[in-house]
């Protein structure tokens, strides 16, 4: 059975403070979610622990944004698999559009961050979409195709997420048509060895359009951006019917 996995995922947004008072308000909000259902934020490095501390005991799981494929090292600026694992994060993106776009991520790089995450026990959320010049030249399963050819390379399946993330939907407000963002995911598990991998929709998730993706079959959760930084809003999300 696919478990159902709703995340959040702050960007760069929220100090200590912002991120306790979205708590309260959040866990406040919350339906009893059902065994087959988690909710992970995945927020900024500077609020990891404070976050941990007070989701400890609690169902919601704590995800980070980015790992490095080193351990330790002269690496300015990263973190590895250890820290994390250590103030109690369990998932972390990799691979994000953002990522890729702004501080030069390949796909050779992503395939490093997600064997790194495996090796000390995170599940990796990985990010995978198309851009619209390419939707628009109808080359969605080429380019998706060829991310995940390198980007899982020797990656267990067993303890993974993928997140379909067509990359102009990503903050612009324009949402893939459920029945589309559906076609695509199911193109993505027809080339996975495990068909039994969660994955996501994600790209411009708000209230007003959860229920309808949630409804289609192959869609087995959401990576939620801006709309996760709402209490209300990504509490109204997590609560889809």
């Amino acid at each position: 059975m696919r478990k159902i996995i709703i995340a959040g995922n702050w960007k760069m947004y929220k100090t200590q403070t912002h991120a306790l008072e979205f708590l309260q308000v959040f866990k406040s909000k919350l339906n009893e979610t059902e065994e087959l259902k988690e909710v992970v934020l995945c927020v900024p490095f500077t609020v990891l622990s404070i976050v941990s501390k007070n989701l400890h005991g609690g169902t919601i799981r704590l995800g980070a944004q980015n790992i490095h494929w080193e351990e330790q090292g002269a690496y300015t600026g990263e973190i590895s698999g250890t820290m994390l694992q250590d103030i109690g994060v369990q998932y972390v993106i990799v691979g994000h559009s953002e990522r890729r776009q702004y501080f030069g991520e390949t796909d050779e790089t992503v395939n490093l961050r997600l064997l790194a995450a495996q090796k000390v026990g995170l599940t990796p959320i990985l990010c995978v979409g198309e851009t619209k010049q390419q939707r628009d030249t109808h080359q969605t399963e080429l380019v998706i195709i060829n991310q995940l050819n390198v980007d899982l390379s020797n990656v267990d399946q067993d303890n993974l997420v993928i997140a379909y993330e067509p990359i102009w939907a990503i903050g612009t407000g324009e949402t893939c048509a459920p029945v589309e963002a559906n076609s695509t995911i199911a193109l993505i598990r027809s080339e996975l060895a495990n068909p039994e991998v969660t994955i996501q929709y994600g790209g411009s998730v708000k209230p007003d359009n959860i229920d309808e993706l949630m409804k289609q079959p192959e869609i087995d959760g959401v990576l939620v951006g801006g709309a996760s930084l709402d209490p209300v809003s990504f509490a109204r999300i997590v609560n889809y019917s």
